[in-house]
């Protein structure tokens, strides 16, 4: 019957309005006899609609009427939505299970009844539906029935993933108990001999099947009472190879699925049934890591369920040992990455299961975190992933937002690869290229709108997720560290603290256990974390001068910030962030003091995007600072908050030159020496300049508004001129103005003036801050010239007073704040007293000398071993940075590579003009930065500067560490110290003096 063209074309839009793609077929089979009672009916199209695919649920439905010998189908199909959706729902997601249908229309009465237990079933009402396949070609239709029935509650949302997956396992079970039965029933007298036990391994060992897998087994057998060990091995091989056969192999009704053994001992090599004792044996001394970890899923499902469960009991201690092993972590790090490395290109982006971001990267990431972590914890031994992972966040050792979001991921995947294995129940694990399949793959998975797009969109979103998590929690350092933890020290209970207190050098054991029993005692997630972090920080701590100290200051820490829900994810998550704070919180005072001044400072110990312990540019502290004082109601709140960047960054920088000096297990400590120094010189001298450049903003905008009575410029010297601060160093500074254009000098003068004097204020007011010293010392005529001069002040005195030691301190003039002209017009200006065109006289010469002479004999402090003094003593800090300077003052005017303010670039200059030869250059420069590490130590450990070594011994041990000696050779340090500046003033003395 043909439809007029007027219903047909409403008709037409009907069908396009309810999801079919081909609507002229559509019309068509509408029109065929099978449906000719109910084509128009509303409630048929909206149930067709509702579906994956409603083209191929119509045609599902034509096919499985046709076979129908009476109407009684139909009748059901209209009546009963729960029936008509769930049978709908099957044949506009399965082309196979329609097949089946269409194969055996009875079948389509396992939809019918929606009775209690018919909502989630076990294994036994599985065995029931399969109990009368007494051959593989009955067992093939009878596990499709049931089949059936789970991708009805799948497809129409009754179960969720997880509930679908358990099923498909539980069927498996079932039919796996059906194939040893028709294999027992084949062979009588084989069954008669031994005993075997089927071991489900993989996603059905962990109650997680898919649609089509692999179901992965190892078979356990055993003689009876009275039977030859070998015969009945023999029988049991037998059996097992049946049952294997009854579900791998095609028949018409084609294959179940494929059972694979090689999950056994030697894998395809070895036999495929051992006695318990001889995998016992093998587990014990021949088997991989990768083994241990398939063992996670390790489940009796079938056979003597008796003896299956006496090899679990039996494998399972070495399973939780199997962290132990040395290597573990990075054993199964390889193992992942051996595995993406297998894929073909071609299939790369399409692989849900094995490529980046995709279902293994978050059952890879589980189980590794299972099998470090379930030693002691054994709410962590469930084989089902998303069991596994809430047993990890609710353990506090993976955060709950990532668990969260991987969990949500991994139910997406999952489901994605559901539904594309159950369209023609095949085993695949690629995202179809095809755009019907991906509308198909979307519209089953909800996503209506714009399937492919929506689909597409959701599917990189979750895969995104899963690789950045995977990547966070899988390859973080403290697993390794944990792992290698030895039995007994994951947990640690009061004695086997005390005892590895002792052992680890803890000086006052007593108030070290009662710090970890503050830390770790209660049921708080607080506590859980770090009950397993601290027998990794306890051995970290010990690996400095003073562990004491570090687990104290760690205890503060946590103290005001265990409350903070990212401190303690940050420690867990962070790559190396763990460590990174147990160097710095046992590496001496200065770090500890500054973080505890403001202790969300520690996120700067993460490796986030944030660029963590990276030094930051002048340009941009400047930036903040600047900012942040604009922000500020006045001068003091203005330049407060300049000193609560600049302490920020002092603890970056310190942490930095910490883990750097100490080195992490993940990266090595910094061989260049020199490096060290330079970097901390510079980000030191960086943040000193932009916090003088916030305060003088602040105290500018307080007392003139936009604009001072006079342009205004601070000019660094000595180490801040030369990129060379310390962490303990005062700002040696010049002031400098010019009036503006109508401004008398005297109103220029006092504007000056005024602002040196609150700048000098504000930064020495009492605060938690440390404060910042500015020295003026080295203007003209010293601490008895005024603070601050006008450029043609400067001019004059320079002019007809200037002294040979004034003209030397210029050397390392440069401006670091204020006006930027002025600045430059003030280098200009001293450019030819430190550079003088004709070099230096005689006389000039002997005075500097004398000056030298004069300095090392009246500042040496009473009492010190001038030989260890890192300033004045010989081959320290002067000597080698006078002997440059006065190289630089002879022929900085001919050679433009020494008009520099940075010592050690100076004397690369001076090498490479010929000055001094390569092996004296690296003489001097080795004794410079050993003096200057040592400085930067002292002030480290002690937390106030010093020039010379400490004399209390854990202090002098502590420089030691930092400087890369091991416990027990302070003494190789001062020996090595004295032998290279001896060197240096060798040097000197001839450079220097005899030149």
């Amino acid at each position: 019957m043909t439809a007029a063209p007027g219903r047909r074309s409403s008709t037409f839009t009907r069908l396009l309005r309810h999801g079919f793609t081909d609507p002229s077929g559509a019309e068509r089979l509408l029109e065929s006899a099978e449906l000719s009672g109910v084509r128009n009916d509303p409630v048929l199209l909206e149930a067709l609609g509702a579906t994956a695919d409603p083209d191929l649920a119509l045609l599902g439905l034509v096919r499985l009427l046709e076979a129908q010998p009476d109407r009684e189908l139909l009748d059901t199909v209209i009546a009963a939505k729960p029936f008509r959706d769930r049978l709908l729902g099957v044949l506009g997601a399965s082309e196979a299970l329609a097949e089946h249908l269409a194969r055996h229309p009875a079948d389509w009465q396992a939809l019918v009844t929606y009775e209690p237990r018919d909502l989630h079933p076990g294994v036994e009402e599985f065995e029931r539906g399969l109990a009368e396949a007494t051959d593989p070609v009955a067992l093939r239709v009878a596990y499709r029935r049931c089949l059936l029935s789970i991708a009805a509650r799948d497809v129409c949302g009754t179960t969720d993933l997880a509930e679908t997956a358990a099923e498909l396992a539980d069927l498996a079970t079932a039919t796996l108990r059906a194939a040893l039965a028709i294999a027992r029933a084949a062979a009588p007298e084989d069954a008669a001999l031994c005993r075997l036990a089927v071991i489900a391994m993989g996603k059905c060992g962990g109650h997680e099947l898919n649609y089509v897998s692999d179901v992965d087994v190892i078979f356990v057998g055993e003689a009876v009472d009275g039977a030859d060990e070998g015969k009945a091995l023999r029988a049991a091989t037998k059996l097992a190879s049946h049952m294997m056969r009854v579900c791998s192999e095609t028949t018409v009704e084609g294959s179940i699925w494929p059972v694979d053994a090689n999950l056994r001992p030697e894998g395809r090599n070895g036999p495929l049934v051992r006695t318990l004792s001889s995998h016992l044996a093998y587990y014990q001394r021949w088997a991989k890591t990768w083994e241990f970890q398939a063992l996670l899923k390790a489940r009796p499902v079938a056979g003597d369920l008796e003896l299956g469960e006496e090899y679990v009991a039996a494998l399972e201690p070495l399973v939780w040992k199997a962290a132990e092993r040395e290597n573990f972590v990075a054993d199964v790090q390889k193992m992942r990455r051996r595995v993406v490395e297998n894929i073909p290109v071609a299939e790369l982006d399409r692989q849900l299961k094995l490529g980046p971001g995709g279902l293994r990267d978050v059952e890879f990431a589980v189980q590794l975190l299972q099998l470090v972590h379930g030693r002691e914890d054994g709410s962590l031994r469930s084989g089902t992933t998303l069991k596994a992972l809430h047993a990890l966040a609710a353990g506090g050792y993976v955060g709950r937002a990532d668990a969260a979001q991987l969990d949500d991921a991994y139910r997406f995947l999952r489901s994605m690869e559901h539904r594309i294995q159950l369209y023609r129940l095949r085993r695949t694990h690629l995202v179809p290229e095809d755009e019907a399949d991906l509308r198909r793959l979307g519209r089953s998975l909800g996503l209506r709108a714009d399937p492919v797009t929506e689909l597409n969109r959701e599917w990189k979103r979750h895969s995104s997720v899963v690789r950045r998590l995977h990547e966070k929690l899988f390859y973080r350092p403290l697993l390794d560290a944990v792992a290698q933890l030895g039995p007994g020290e994951i947990r640690l209970s009061a004695g086997a603290a005390r005892e590895r207190l002792v052992a680890l050098g803890y000086a006052d054991p007593g108030s070290a256990l009662r710090h970890l029993e503050a830390l770790a005692s209660g049921v708080t997630r607080k506590a859980a974390i770090q009950r397993t972090l601290l027998p990794v920080l306890l051995g970290w701590f010990a690996e400095s001068a003073d562990p004491d100290a570090g687990l104290l200051n760690f205890r503060k820490v946590s103290d005001a910030l265990g409350k903070t829900p990212w401190y303690l994810r940050l420690l867990r998550d962070e790559g190396a962030a763990a460590e990174n704070l147990a160097r710095v919180l046992s590496a001496g005072r200065l770090a500890p003091d500054l973080l505890m001044r403001a202790p969300e400072a520690v996120a700067l110990l993460g490796d986030g995007d944030g660029g963590g312990l990276a030094r930051r540019e002048r340009a941009g502290l400047e930036q903040e600072i600047l900012a942040a004082v604009g922000r500020a109601e006045g001068a003091v709140q203005g330049v407060t908050a300049a000193r609560g960047v600049r302490r920020r960054e002092l603890f970056r920088t310190a942490a930095a030159d910490i883990v750097g000096s100490y080195g992490t297990e993940t990266q090595p400590a910094e061989p260049d020496q020199g490096a060290l120094v330079d970097r901390v010189g510079a980000a030191v001298s960086d943040l000193t300049a932009a916090t003088l450049a916030g305060t003088l903003r602040a105290v500018v905008r307080e007392g003139w508004g936009d604009t001072l009575p006079t342009r205004f410029a601070v000019i660094g010297m000595g180490r801040f001129g030369g990129h060379e601060l310390g962490y303990g160093s005062d700002a040696d500074v010049l002031f400098v103005h010019e009036p503006r254009e109508g401004v008398e000098e005297r109103v220029a003068s006092e504007a000056a003036n005024k602002v040196v004097s609150e700048m000098r204020r504000l930064l020495q007011i009492s605060s938690a801050d440390p404060p910042l010293l500015i020295d003026a010392d080295l203007r003209p005529e010293g601490k008895s010239g005024p603070l601050v001069r006008s450029l043609t002040s400067y001019a004059a005195y320079y002019r007809r007073w200037s002294l040979v030691w004034e003209a030397q301190a210029l050397l390392r003039a440069e401006p670091v704040a204020g006006d930027e002209e002025l600045g430059h017009r003030f280098v200009e200006l001293i450019a030819p007293l430190r550079y003088p065109e004709a070099g230096l006289g005689d006389d000039a010469v002997r005075e500097i000398r004398r000056l030298k002479a004069r300095m090392e004999s009246e500042r040496m402090p009473r009492g010190a071993d001038p030989k260890l003094h890192t300033k004045l003593g010989p081959g320290g800090l002067s000597d080698v940075e006078w002997t440059v300077q006065l190289l630089q003052m002879r022929h900085g005017a001919q050679v433009p590579g020494l008009r520099t303010t940075r010592t050690r670039a100076a004397l690369v200059a001076a090498r490479d003009a010929g000055f001094i030869s390569a092996d004296d250059a690296q003489v001097l420069d080795e004794a410079w930065v050993l003096a200057t590490r040592v400085r930067n130590a002292v002030m480290l450990v002690r937390g106030r500067a010093g020039d010379t070594f400490p004399t209390e011994a854990r202090e002098l041990a502590a420089v030691g560490r930092y400087l890369g000696y091991g416990p027990g050779h302070a003494g190789d340090m001062l020996e090595d110290y004295r032998r290279t500046a001896r060197r240096a003033r060798g040097v000197v003395e001839e450079l220097f003096y005899g030149g």
